[in-house]
């Protein structure tokens, strides 16, 4: 069956000229009533669409006017031009965690790209942040998208300036997968500044929106479309973002819906890392790299490795040892006897490590004196740098 054959269908493309994203009020008339039900409201006799509560007259007025202009078959004719497809629940192709957005999810989604979204979603994680974002930002988003992509895993980010720009530039480098999550039509470029990225996304990757072909975006739209990013991926990564960031509203929408938010630190004193930090401060979890993003969002077993600093020699010693070889000053040298008292050992037993830490390189003997070589001086000055 065709697109133009199946009403259900038909009808949710239609609505997304009708409809601003995110809008609980037309996702709970979809749910009573059904698209095509909604639709014919909408574009039929003016009592028909009173019968859809809990907008005003002049909303009701605004939805009618859309109806009434909406060419659904051109926009799906545009779609199919521009190798794209709509997709709505119900398609073996939706990611059926939108769901868990209630009345606020998508009616449907416009797609370009052939990858299967559904599939890719289902290990996929967001990239967010600042668009005026630092070179410290777009270093760390890019090798975070890189190091993701390398793992098999999905970069998902808005196609903007700054951080998004640079997770999708990671993830193309080392040819992996990645979506962009767009607050406009799929085959309108913006920003602009970013048109061959997103051209390469679109062969390489996935183009995914809300709005029919040829729409634009608007601030409202930006945000609302964040909580498409949020609720499609197994988690959420902010780089960089000042207080006000909408890529916080990013986060905050995935802490909500159960996924995982995660944020980079920076500089205590960056205003554009503050409201990472004040993430942080809550449900946010602190990652520095790929592999502390995998444990939180991959299979169970997938752990980041242990951060310790260097093992030094001094470390592998037993705790007598240790002792005795505490007890020998930094210059000059010091007999037997004297090194017991200091170390609470009796002398037989101070001169049995002795001749062990001789044979580690950490001791020298002077007749019956004893002094550090040059090496365990290196050692000592190392061990208090890294202290």
């Amino acid at each position: 069956m065709s697109d133009a054959d199946d009403p259900d269908r038909v009808a949710r493309a239609a609505l997304t000229r009708v409809i601003e994203p995110g809008d609980e009020r037309g996702g709970r008339w979809l749910r009573e009533f059904g698209a095509p039900e909604v639709l014919a409201r909408l574009a039929g006799p003016e009592s028909g669409a009173v019968e859809l509560t809990g907008a005003t007259p002049r909303r009701l007025a605004a939805f009618r006017a859309r109806a009434r202009e909406a060419a659904t078959s051109r926009d799906l004719a545009a779609i199919g031009e521009a190798n794209g497809r709509f997709i709505c629940p119900g398609d073996q192709e939706w990611p059926t965690q939108l769901d868990d957005l209630g009345d606020a999810r998508p009616l449907g989604l416009w797609v370009r790209g052939r990858p299967d979204l559904r599939a890719w979603a289902l290990r996929s994680v967001a990239i967010v942040g600042a668009r005026a974002c630092t070179p410290y930002g777009a270093h760390m988003a890019a090798v975070l998208g890189s190091g993701l992509a390398e793992r098999g895993w999905v970069v998902v980010s808005g196609a903007a300036f700054g951080v998004d720009g640079a997770a999708h530039r990671g993830a193309l480098g080392a040819d992996g997968a990645t979506v962009a999550v767009l607050a406009c039509g799929v085959d309108t470029v913006y920003p602009r500044g970013h048109a061959e990225l997103i051209g390469r996304i679109a062969e390489q990757g996935l183009l995914v929106g809300e709005l029919p072909p040829g729409d634009h975006p608007t601030p409202s739209r930006f945000i609302l479309r964040n909580r498409v990013i949020a609720a499609l991926t197994r988690g959420t990564v902010v780089v960089e973002a000042q207080y006000r960031s909408g890529s916080l509203v990013t986060a905050r929408c995935a802490q909500r819906l159960g996924r995982h938010t995660m944020g980079i630190p920076g500089p205590a004193t960056s205003g554009l890392s503050a409201g990472v930090h004040e993430l942080l401060r809550g449900e946010g979890v602190l990652v520095t790299d790929v592999d502390e993003i995998v444990e939180l969002v991959g299979e169970m077993g997938e752990l980041a490795p242990a951060r310790r600093g260097p093992v030094l020699p001094r470390d592998l010693l037993d705790e007598v040892s240790t002792r005795v070889l505490e007890a020998v000053p930094a210059r000059g040298a010091v007999d037997c006897a004297r090194l017991a008292r200091i170390a609470g050992t009796v002398p037989e037993e101070t001169l049995g490590k002795l001749y062990g830490l001789h044979a580690l390189g950490f001791v020298e003997r002077h007749g019956d004196y004893w002094q550090l070589t040059d090496q365990a001086i290196r050692g000592s000055n190392a061990r208090r740098g890294g202290s």
